[in-house]
């Protein structure tokens, strides 16, 4: 073994490293962002704090005390909801997944128990709660700590605080029944951007893209066969991750139209950003970078894995902005809770997002661009 020839091989190796920018930026740069992005989220648990719908009932000075000291942990941000509306029926209609309710009648209770010593004098804490979140136990797990701790503060009597939690559904859901149309938008989107990206990169860099000019198939025809077979991809991918829900985990997802139309738009959208990548990312050996630059963020921060809630406001705000978050809300919504409404309005959301996308990477497309 030649070291000399070892040594020129790796000279010729990071010369062309440094001369291919965007594989320099995809190297060192992205590591970086992940690191910033993630560590912010979990960098400190501890300061992790959930919004939290308290309705009070009662609405008297004893009563508040509640809300003030859930706010006081560091833990909650509280948010008042109107004691004259059902609390299922709100948490519902505005997504939230727990309204504590404090009863009517409260401070009479407290009243009976601190000083006249009744010993049937209690008070019942309800949890209205959506058993799909899977924040959701994190934050029940919360209150009755505080619960807990002031129990003990009236030390020794009976414990005057009890909890009880009603569902907003009526029938029960798992966790997994909410993950798996998470996964399904998930696998289709990486299937659908990888494979734009490296097909398409590898093909110019090799000039192939520009050979099929001199053949009889147009560039609209070879954009529609490669949309087909991402189709295609998607449609099998999707079948088997549910015939293995369905047979190793026995969910109890809705298999409806909305299912096919949020899978077609999952492709469109991510091919489309594919075809852009392509005019942007000059290398095929860029490619993966580039395309993992823009999964790997997406994966975890548009709801794929754990709930928004347990991310800083601002990157709330940012999830938002991506387009998988609203794939996976409309699947959920179709899929776990039958919500036409909601399904309606994350598709339209997501359509014109698709549209615009694919629009432009139809434009960046160009026959002339291989070598």
């Amino acid at each position: 073994m030649k070291l000399r020839v070892v040594g020129a091989s790796l000279v010729v190796s990071l010369k062309i490293f440094y001369r291919v920018k965007t594989t320099m930026f995809f190297t060192t740069t992205f590591p970086i962002l992940l690191i910033l992005v993630f560590g912010t989220i979990f960098v400190d648990p501890d300061k992790i704090n959930f919004d939290l719908c308290v309705q009070d009932l009662d609405q008297t000075a004893t009563s508040a005390e509640i809300a003030k000291a859930l706010a006081l942990t560091g833990k909650f941000r509280i948010i008042g909801v109107d004691p004259a509306i059902d609390a299922v029926q709100y948490a519902r209609n505005n997504k939230v997944n727990l309204v504590l309710v404090i009863p009517k009648d409260y401070e009479r209770s407290y009243v009976q128990y601190l000083e006249f010593d009744d010993p049937n004098a209690f008070a019942t804490i309800k949890y209205v709660y959506d058993p799909s979140s899977s924040s959701v136990l994190t934050k029940m797990q919360l209150l009755n700590m505080v619960f807990a701790k002031m129990n003990q503060g009236l030390s020794g009597k009976p414990a005057f605080v009890s909890t009880a939690q009603t569902s907003i559904h009526t029938r029960k859901y798992r966790f997994i029944d909410f993950f798996i149309p998470g996964i399904i938008a998930m696998a289709v989107m990486t299937a659908s951007l990888f494979g734009t990206v490296n097909v398409n990169t590898e093909l110019r860099q090799k000039g192939i893209i520009k050979k099929l000019s001199t053949t009889p198939i147009t560039r609209t025809e070879w954009l529609l066969s490669n949309i087909v077979y991402h189709f295609v991809l998607a449609g099998i991918s999707t079948t088997a991750m549910l015939l293995v829900s369905y047979a190793v985990f026995d969910v109890k997802l809705q298999i409806n139209a909305w299912l096919p139309l949020f899978v077609v738009l999952d492709v469109f959208t991510f091919v489309g950003i594919g075809m852009i990548l392509t005019r942007i990312v000059k290398e095929a050996q860029s490619a993966a970078a580039a395309a993992n630059a823009i999964i790997f963020p997406m994966m975890f921060l548009s709801g794929s894995f754990f709930p928004l809630e347990m991310m800083p406001r601002s990157l709330q705000m940012f999830a938002k902005l991506l387009p998988l978050f609203y794939v996976n809300e409309g699947l959920r919504a179709a899929m776990v809770f039958q919500d036409n409404v909601t399904a309606l309005r994350y598709s339209a959301i997501i359509g014109t997002f698709a549209a615009m996308v694919f629009i432009l990477g139809v434009k960046a497309t160009r026959w002339e661009e291989g070598k």
